[in-house]
């Protein structure tokens, strides 16, 4: 079955988290990407998790991101190499970048020399503060971008430091929110025929996806402050607790799983007393009925409290380890990891997160070695050998 991108051709200058998750999502969906890489590969490609890996310039978060892409490696810095980007654009879909603003045209490569080239052409550069505006310039890291979005000042507890999330959450969504972007791009030339610049910052994009906080000040002046574990329905019910052996996640956010909770933790006396006659009331005397809950959750696992408690619809969850999750029974029905082979012998990876009916998304090459692609994309380009051997020699490739 076609996939909802295969015809489409991504040159992706991306490098790092961010600009590299976005394109693999296309890739994932058939779109071919070509990711254009200076000639000793991007630094993720070493990140220092395990030695064994980095020295292959495989290390694992690399792998992660760039699977179903091929290989070219240029020095951007040489003519011929602006040379071999305007060929490519001409037959291009959509160029992704993830440079300061300004970079890519001083190379000769922007969206204003290559639109030329291929007035179809979309183009969408990424980066942490937008193409405008008097912060532009300003570098755009995870962390950077978890500490001034809001992120930390309302992750962790109160009085403590502020936490950063345990993922780089803000280049993620960056990632994501750029997709879409491309994806709605692509569809919008169905009906224009024009190509077009697409201007993704990560900052917006995270304030994006705070929607939520954004607008609990804008319209009732709440300031966020750090919540815990506490979910945003604000619900007592709905926060971590202390079981016999570790921690349970109960997410009871309503009154018939808030009664099915006290039932099936043996204490349904507790429903006729007037402390928690309602969830305004709950939440002034949390206390007390959180030493109910954890005396009786302190009678056994949280494993054994979440195989109890979800089936009498009080929705709960003990605290999972990636290593476990990839291995739950709910993950492997629906074959979530997807194993390709590799020189090094088969190695899974996520794939789409979601699943369509017709041509959804397909892990089908892993991640290429450096340059993997070089002659096959150049030849495509219409060099010939003796063209190709020369641009090696010269050490534009």
């Amino acid at each position: 079955m076609t996939r909802p991108f295969e015809g489409v051709r991504v040159l992706d200058f991306t490098q790092v988290l961010a600009g590299p998750y976005g394109s693999y999502q296309l890739a994932l969906l058939g779109a071919d990407v070509i990711k254009v890489e200076r000639r000793e590969g991007e630094d993720m490609r070493r990140t220092p998790l395990s030695r064994e890996w980095a020295d292959r310039g495989m290390a694992p978060s690399w792998m992660a991101l760039n699977g179903n892409k091929r290989s070219l490696t240029l020095d951007l810095q040489k003519p011929e190499a602006v040379e071999i980007v305007t060929r490519l654009a001409a037959d291009a879909d959509v160029v992704m970048e993830n440079f300061r603003p300004g970079v890519m045209d001083r190379l000769g490569i922007g969206h204003d020399a290559l639109s030329l080239v291929n007035p179809k052409l979309i183009y969408c550069a990424i980066c942490g503060f937008g193409q405008t505006g008097p912060d532009r310039n300003e570098a755009g890291y995870d962390g950077k971008l978890q500490a001034m979005s809001g992120i930390m000042a309302m992750t962790g507890h109160p009085g403590e430091a502020p936490l950063r999330a345990g993922f780089a959450v803000c280049d993620t969504l960056t990632g994501m929110t750029a997709a879409f972007a491309v994806s709605s791009a692509l569809f919008q030339r169905t009906h224009t025929g024009q190509g077009q610049f697409i201007d993704v910052s990560m900052l917006e994009a995270t304030l994006a996806f705070l929607s939520g906080p954004v607008a609990d000040f804008t319209v009732a002046g709440h300031r966020q402050q750090p919540m815990g574990n506490q979910a945003v329905s604000r619900k007592p019910t709905a926060n971590l607790f202390r079981a016999g052996d570790g921690y349970l996640l109960l997410a009871v956010n309503n009154e018939k799983q808030y009664r099915a909770l006290m039932a099936a933790l043996g204490r349904a006396d507790a429903l006729d007393d007037p402390r928690f006659a309602d969830w305004f009331l709950r939440n002034e005397n949390e206390p007390a009925l959180r030493e109910i809950i954890e005396a009786a959750l302190a009678g056994d696992s949280a494993k054994a409290w979440e195989a109890r408690l979800n089936p009498a619809g009080a929705p709960c969850a003990s605290i999972w380890r990636v290593e476990e999750v990839i291995a739950h029974r709910q993950v492997v029905a629906r074959e979530v990891l997807q194993t390709v082979d590799t020189p090094y012998g088969p190695l899974s990876f996520m794939g789409s997160g979601f699943q369509m009916a017709h041509g959804g998304g397909r892990l089908d090459t892993a991640a290429p070695a450096l340059g993997a692609h070089n002659d096959e994309v150049l030849a495509a380009a219409g060099y010939d050998t003796a063209e190709i051997a020369a641009l090696r020699a010269a050490g534009v490739v």
